[in-house]
């Protein structure tokens, strides 16, 4: 396989927090007295603003106070944070050094804010591996818009087509491929829906299993 850059998301493909997000988006939401089920608490995975926004709107009005509840939702996970800290899932850093030393860049792209995604780095083991953080935040749209995978590819100076995304969830397959990059999916909370097959140039199990692939 052609490839010159291996793109990582980072919650649930590199340190196991997004199962934090599942947990405590409902938590959040009920302490201002909303109710959201499982199903829709797993649609949220890796969904970047203005996308997220508008999707509690939808769910539970104009009046919406997303700012407050999100807000409230980042308390509680730090203070899971705080008590549990944050494990890099099996293989993550054995995976990043294999991947390096064959040659390939190494790179972040993330809706979590750079600040925050180095710290969870460090906590979870990880931090100085990477050649680029580049956060949602450094651009206009989120997953799954394409917007984040262009512009991690600009900052790399190398072409969608060189680069290969690693993603866990539907809203960050569809950004990747939308950009142009080839995705790999390792499944976290749940395997590939029909709609994002396609879309795949590959399902490992493992970031050891990347490894083989690429």
């Amino acid at each position: 396989m052609h490839c010159k850059a291996v793109i990582f998301d980072l919650d649930g493909t590199l340190i196991d927090t997004e199962k934090l997000y599942r947990k405590y988006w409902p938590e959040a939401l009920a302490h201002f007295g909303y109710e959201l089920s499982d199903e829709r608490a797993l649609l949220l995975r890796s969904l970047g603003r203005p996308f997220a926004p508008e999707q509690f709107r939808r769910w539970f009005g104009e009046d919406f106070d997303y700012p407050s509840v999100r807000a409230y939702r980042g308390k509680l996970i730090e203070a899971h944070i705080a008590e549990h800290g944050i494990a890099p899932k099996p293989g993550a850093r054995e995976a990043i050094l294999a991947l390096q030393k064959r040659g390939l860049v190494t790179a972040i792209a993330t809706a979590t804010d750079p600040e925050r995604t180095r710290r969870y780095l460090q906590i979870a083991g990880l931090s100085g591996l990477f050649s680029n953080i580049i956060s949602a935040t450094m651009v206009s749209q989120g997953k799954p818009a394409p917007d984040i995978y262009r512009y991690a590819c600009g900052e790399l100076s190398l072409q969608p087509s060189e680069c290969i995304a690693v993603e866990d969830a539907p809203n960050g397959v569809r950004s990747a491929a939308a950009a142009g990059l080839r995705v790999v999916m390792i499944p976290d909370q749940t395997e590939p829906e029909e709609d994002i097959r396609p879309l795949l140039f590959a399902v490992v199990p493992t970031l050891s299993a990347l490894v083989d692939l690429v």
